[in-house]
């Protein structure tokens, strides 16, 4: 076993640190493909991206192991999508009382419904790497679930049940402040979410930048840099960047306890490749290791698809009348003696999958 392990690890070497094996080699699925060189040489990543999939981040447990799809699931699995986009769109009930509303949106009715299909835009394929259909982001671990340490599961216990979700605006959610985007939309890793799921890449010698639509955030990728003392800690991370032949790698520490993906630690390192496999596809890798938090590393893979779509202002802080209206609410209960319904539930939060 171990003469084998050495053996992998020499031939890793050998061929320019490919990705973790769990992940696709993109030379493979690139079919001697080569992208395009920006003004520095380097392959060309500008553009506009979407994301957007009917692909779960986290497998259907009823597939085990099995990350690819038989076209015949894939097909049916998009034609229930169509159904019921179909089925969505047409014209709300006038006689239905608000709390029987049906908006259509997946976990949102009654007097929930702050979108209706119009509004969201999840995706409407499977997403398909090298011409496979997946049944999911995660392929690490092989289950493509990911598996959390007994401390972590209780911690994250301990915040879905937290006390005074209303007191103030520190205690809702990050995106719901306009802070960062919701779900792990901005990253990293950057994941698809219910809408808004367009990345806008401008390229740069010492600095690239990623725009995210959602909410309102870029990330900022310094090439050749280094990292900042651990001590700062900043929204998104500090990302490092280099290129690997066709690769661009990103390496991200320095977390802010209050922005981690899915409940893990401040301590957690990400890890992401971006690499253009054609002229319409830019496959996009990822690996969250955090031992306090997952019982072995996340990796996952997303296909990111040049689009014409322009993305616009995302006016969130201007837009924002709920958060004003839920703590204006919370005042007004307590002024009645009543506690808030749901201030001693889990905070739920739009937009992920």
């Amino acid at each position: 076993m171990l003469i084998r392990a050495l053996a992998l690890a020499l031939s890793c070497v050998a061929l320019g640190a490919l990705p973790a094996a769990a992940l696709t080699n993109p030379a493979v699925v690139a079919k001697g493909y080569k992208a395009p060189r920006d003004a520095w040489g380097h392959p060309d990543l500008a553009g506009v991206w979407s994301p957007a999939t009917i692909t779960r981040l986290e497998r259907d447990p009823s597939l085990g192991e099995r990350l690819v799809l038989s076209e015949a699931e894939a097909r049916a699995a998009e034609g229930d999508t169509a159904a019921n986009n179909a089925k969505a769109s047409l014209p709300t009930d006038q006689k239905l009382k608000v709390d029987d509303v049906d908006c259509g949106v997946k976990g949102f009715s009654g007097v929930a419904c702050g979108y209706n299909n119009f509004w969201v835009d999840p995706g409407t394929k499977i997403m398909r790497v090298g011409g496979e259909p997946r049944s999911s982001i995660v392929v690490s671990p092989k289950s493509g679930r990911m598996s959390m340490t007994p401390a972590a599961l209780t911690s994250l216990r301990a915040q879905q049940t937290q006390v005074g979700n209303f007191d103030g605006p520190e205690k809702r959610p990050l995106a719901e402040r306009c802070l960062v985007a919701f779900g792990s939309s901005s990253g990293p890793p950057m994941l698809p979410v219910l809408y808004n799921n367009h990345y806008a890449i401008v390229p740069g010698k010492d600095l690239m930048a990623i725009e995210v639509e959602m909410v309102h955030d870029t990330r900022l990728l310094r090439v050749g840099g280094t990292h900042n003392p651990s001590a700062m800690k900043t929204w998104m991370g500090d990302s490092v960047a280099h290129w690997d032949g066709e690769t661009l790698v990103v390496d991200s520490t320095n977390f802010r306890p209050d922005q981690t993906f899915r409940g893990a630690s401040a301590d957690m390192k990400v890890s992401e490749r971006f690499t253009r496999i054609s002229d319409k596809q830019i496959l996009y890798q990822f690996r969250v290791e955090d031992p306090k938090t997952f019982k072995e590393p996340v990796e996952g893979e997303v296909a990111w698809n040049l689009t014409t779509d322009r993305i616009y202002e995302y006016a969130c802080h201007e837009g924002n009348y709920a958060l004003p209206g839920i703590l204006a609410g919370a005042r007004a209960a307590e002024r009645q003696g009543k506690e808030m319904e749901g201030n001693r539930g889990a905070v739920k939060e739009e937009g992920g999958q």
